[in-house]
């Protein structure tokens, strides 16, 4: 029994690699073909809000690695009279907006896949301070890379609530295979295309999560 949840895992193992092997070499290319369409969305961005272009934010990958998490800036630096930021919706412009609806704004992530710190599909990186508000069975989201998108993704997005999000996430780490990933690559392009679940009602994204 023991010899054979070995192989298993080495089998499962295997099979990650490819997958991640393939991401690099997928999102390499498509970083080359589509440089000409990030640099009209970075010029256009300087042009609208100023630098800079590239919106960076630590994030919790694999294990809870913290890595340096990309995305085009869709928000202004707009502050109250005592110097806080304004709410998110307050600041996402009408571009960023466009950006985020036709889901141009996640482009820069390609970098993270190429550098090994996303994949194309897993559960979605969050916020660092969100580590500690987990259940042990919600942290288990961090036993694979985070991806750009995911089962949660396809099925709601922000429109869901964060119970749902982690069910979903829990769900793909369980039944993860390749076949799993190339039906929500094509359910992503759908979603994308109909602009569906882009925010939850009364927030940029969606509301925090609390724990």
């Amino acid at each position: 029994m023991i010899s054979g949840n070995l192989r298993f895992i080495s089998w499962l193992n295997r099979i990650r690699f490819i997958k991640y092997a393939f991401d690099r070499i997928v999102a390499a290319t498509a970083l080359l073909l589509l440089s000409p369409v990030m640099l009209v969305i970075a010029i256009a961005i300087y042009f609208k809000m100023g630098s800079p272009v590239v919106f960076t934010q630590a994030r919790p990958g694999k294990d809870s690695k913290i890595f340096q998490f990309y995305k085009f800036r869709t928000m202004t630096d707009g502050r109250d009279k005592q110097g806080n930021l304004l709410p998110d919706e307050k600041r996402l412009t009408a571009f960023g907006q466009l950006l985020r609806k036709t889901s141009l704004d996640e482009l820069p992530q390609l970098w993270n896949v190429v550098k090994g710190d996303m994949s194309f599909i897993g559960p979605r990186p969050l916020l660092v301070q969100y580590l500690d508000r987990y259940t042990p069975e919600q942290a288990r989201r961090h036993e694979v890379k985070p991806g750009i998108t995911g089962w949660a993704q396809v099925n709601g997005r922000n429109t869901i609530g964060w119970e749902d999000k982690f069910k979903w996430d829990i769900w793909y780490v369980d039944n993860w295979n390749l076949l799993l990933d190339l039906k929500i690559f094509a359910m992503t392009v759908f979603k994308v295309l109909q602009q569906d679940g882009i925010s939850q009602e009364g927030y940029a994204t969606s509301e925090e999560f609390k724990g």
